[in-house]
């Protein structure tokens, strides 16, 4: 008996957890380094760990506005008289030594003078000209940064795999280092398949459409650490699918197609993959977007996604995304995943993992989510309008208003 594509149940489809399992096993980093300077380096992916050249902080600091102080001489009842003999302000540091009933004016991040342990908060104290009145109640070490409190010398201070964000840059700028080594950008080359699909600023004929998954998918991979290559759209036809497959292996770690890998008499992309590479699965029970074809071309790894524009984008952000991201070189973290009260009946038939798009919010409970609407693979403006997927799962049925359902937000895949 065969299944096609559009069955809600075909034993010959993976399973998502069995899919991704096998993506992992397969998909390895692409090798090679380059060195880059400190601005270049966001979303780079860093090669490897870096330590920290000394102590953070490098000495003893203040963590208030106030007086730099000797524990001995905090009062336990009543108050006590200190005289201010200097000020220790960030990057001009008292020179001297606090002595017995001494004081020294801080700043916050200057340098705790020697002598000195604590610090009390300039609210905390009355002066009167040149002396200060503290009063009881402080313990010794108060609002004083030991060296290496935050990070010690020799310490990770960032460990290869990670992808450099804003914070990053600035903790390594905070070390010194001008420049680091990161990990090469996988080539990614991508082409759509189809006669009926038209570059944008061509008139349409009758049948034709415009390609939007080229202009989806790029957007997508603009997101990641990943050089790219648009090869454009490729006709149905035998030869100029191998023609491109063939061009794609030259220069590509990573070949991304979309249409051509269901069972039409039209569809090229999977047989094309079985004759010059290795088709590894193709079909995953999920929907949208059952047709996945994951196989290898070459050296570099092939993901063949489906035709309709909502399929493109789930197979991509759940299979293809976390595979690029491990192939060059970064630790891949999964989505995060939320549990929202539903506001709306979600229909469902068992036999594949829906991924429905919805719009979620905060309750007056906790968070809520509604459906966008039509849930078909070509409505691609419900997936405008989405801000999740609501993950249902394989063997459920119509899920009914008010019951928990799974939730996986868009925001930072894409």
């Amino acid at each position: 008996m065969s299944h096609t594509c559009m069955d809600e149940y075909d034993p010959n489809s993976l399973t998502v957890e069995q899919a991704h399992e096998l993506i992992d096993r397969i998909v390895e980093p692409v090798a090679g380094t380059e060195r880059v300077y400190l601005r270049q380096a966001l979303d780079r992916v860093l090669a490897h760990d870096i330590p920290s050249p000394f102590d953070v902080p490098p000495h003893r600091n203040s963590a208030m506005d106030g007086y730099a102080v000797r524990a001995n001489d905090l009062p336990l009842g009543g108050s006590a008289m200190l005289q201010v003999v200097g000020e220790s302000f960030a990057g001009h540091p008292y020179a001297g030594t606090v002595g017995e009933r001494e004081c020294v004016r801080i700043m916050t991040g200057a340098v705790v003078p020697a002598g000195a342990d604590t610090v009390i908060m300039q609210e905390h104290v009355t002066r009167t000209g040149e002396t200060i009145s503290i009063e009881s109640g402080h313990s010794g070490g108060d609002n004083v940064r030991q060296p290496g409190e935050d990070v010690k010398a020799g310490d990770a201070v960032l460990r290869a795999g990670r992808r450099l964000n804003a914070a990053d840059i600035g903790l390594l700028a905070s070390f010194g280092i001008a420049e680091i080594d990161v990990a090469r950008r996988p080539v990614v080359a991508f082409f759509s398949t189809g006669d009926e699909l038209k570059g944008i600023g061509t008139a349409l004929g009758e049948g034709d459409i415009y390609d939007s998954n080229r202009y989806t998918i790029h957007a997508l991979l603009e997101r990641l650490p990943v050089e790219i290559r648009d090869m454009g759209v490729i006709p149905d036809d035998p030869g100029a699918v191998e023609a491109a497959f063939t061009e794609a292996s030259r220069h590509a770690d990573v070949v991304i197609t979309s249409g051509g890998v269901s069972v039409g008499d039209a569809d090229y992309v999977k047989q094309t993959l079985d004759a010059l590479g290795k088709v590894d699965f193709w079909k995953i029970a999920m929907k949208p977007g059952r047709p996945l074809a994951f196989g290898r071309l070459g050296d570099a790894v092939f993901f063949g996604l489906p035709g309709n524009p909502v399929s493109v984008m789930a197979t991509f952000v759940l299979f293809a995304r976390p595979a690029l991201i491990k192939r060059a070189g970064a630790t891949h973290v999964a989505p995060l995943t939320l549990t929202a009260t539903s506001v709306a009946r979600l229909k469902k038939r068992p036999g594949r993992q829906d991924y429905q798009r919805g719009i979620l919010s905060q309750g007056e409970d906790g968070p809520v989510v509604d459906t966008t609407g039509l849930q078909g693979s070509h409505v691609l403006s419900g997936m405008s309008r989405a801000n999740c997927f609501i993950v249902l799962p394989r063997e459920s049925g119509d899920i009914e208003a008010g019951n928990p359902v799974e939730v996986i937000p868009f925001a930072g895949l894409f």
